[in-house]
C-alpha cells in the first residue's frame, strides 16, 4: 500500500450492525499499476448479536449478485451486480442495496480509479469491530484484518466501473 487508507461511515440499526467503509490504494510495482479499493464492513452489533449478523451480511452480500468466497465479479459485464460507484472531484459515492455512502477520497485514489477505470470492491461478512467508524484506519490493521485469511473468503468480490456525472 502506499496511501493511507480512509474511513467514513453510515449508521444502520439493523441486523448487519453498523457499517464502514475503508478505501485504500495499492502499488503501483513494475508489474501493476496503483489500484484502487473500497471495503464495506460491519463492526458485528447487529441486533441480533454477532453470529446473525455474518448471516445477514452473507445475505445482504448475495443478494446483492456477490458469491461469497467466490470470484470476483466483473459489474460491467454482469449486469445482475447492484453495486454502484460515482467518482467527481475526489468524492466516492458508493451505492449497494443496504449502504450508500459517500467519502473524500485521496488525490492517488481518484487518479488510480481514473486511470484504471475501475475500483476494486470487497464486501466483507467478517465484522471488523477493532475499525472504529470515522477513526484512521493504518496499514497494519489492514493487514491484520486480512491476515492468515484467503482475502476471498471474507466476502465478495467485484470490479466496479468508476462513473462520473456528465457535464
Amino acid at each position: 500500500m502506499t496511501s493511507s487508507p480512509a474511513v467514513s461511515e453510515a449508521r444502520s440499526v439493523s441486523p448487519l450492525g453498523i457499517l464502514s467503509t475503508v478505501f485504500w490504494v495499492t502499488g503501483p510495482t513494475e508489474e501493476k499499476p496503483a489500484a484502487p479499493y473500497v471495503m464495506v464492513y460491519s463492526l458485528g452489533n447487529g441486533l441480533d448479536g454477532p453470529e446473525a449478523c455474518v448471516a445477514a451480511l452473507r445475505a445482504a452480500v448475495e443478494g446483492m449478485g456477490l458469491p461469497v468466497g467466490g470470484p470476483v465479479v466483473d459489474a460491467s459485464q454482469d449486469s445482475g451486480v447492484d453495486a454502484h460507484l460515482l467518482l467527481e472531484a475526489r468524492q466516492a459515492v458508493l451505492t449497494l442495496p443496504y449502504i450508500k455512502v459517500q467519502c473524500s477520497v485521496s488525490e492517488e485514489w481518484e487518479a488510480a480509479a481514473e486511470k484504471l477505470g475501475h475500483v476494486y470492491l470487497i464486501c466483507s461478512v467478517r465484522p471488523w469491530p477493532e475499525a472504529a467508524p470515522g477513526e484512521p484506519i493504518s496499514e497494519e490493521q489492514l493487514r491484520s484484518y486480512f491476515a492468515g485469511e484467503d482475502a476471498l473468503a471474507v466476502g465478495g468480490h467485484a470490479v466496479l466501473p468508476v462513473r462520473r456525472l456528465q457535464g
